[in-house]
């Protein structure tokens, strides 16, 4: 394949449950799985980019209400390039989720739709 996307959910579902316990597991079983993917990359010379759409489990308490918090965060998601060349590549900072498609472009090969107003964050 010359592409495959994965979405691990796990962090996110158990995170709006509230149940700190739970979300802590839910993130250990995610690191295991990724880590697992992250050796396939590895191991067949591939690329991966590991991101996320938005925060939950990494802020599981709201101190001004007192009480769990179970919605999506705001905070900053980073943008994990992982492959042979990583050390070589360099990703633009401030870069947002619609950014994602033309990255994946680039890496392709496949030149980025006039339409397509995001950018790509690999620094050339």
């Amino acid at each position: 394949f010359d592409l495959i996307v994965g979405n691990f959910a796990n962090c996110d579902m158990v995170g709006h449950t509230g149940n700190f316990d739970s979300t802590v597991k839910a993130v250990e079983v995610v690191d295991e799985c990724v880590g697992k993917v992250l050796e396939a990359v590895k191991e067949t010379g591939a690329v991966a980019l590991v991101t996320a759409d938005h925060g939950n489990a990494e802020e599981m308490f709201d101190p001004e209400l007192n009480e769990p918090k179970t919605a999506h965060t705001t905070n900053p998601v980073h943008l994990f390039y992982v492959g042979d060349d990583a050390g070589d590549v360099r990703l633009k900072q401030g870069g947002i989720l619609s950014d994602i498609a033309p990255t994946i472009l680039y890496l392709l090969g496949i030149e980025k739709p006039e339409d397509m107003t995001a950018d790509n964050l690999i620094r050339d």
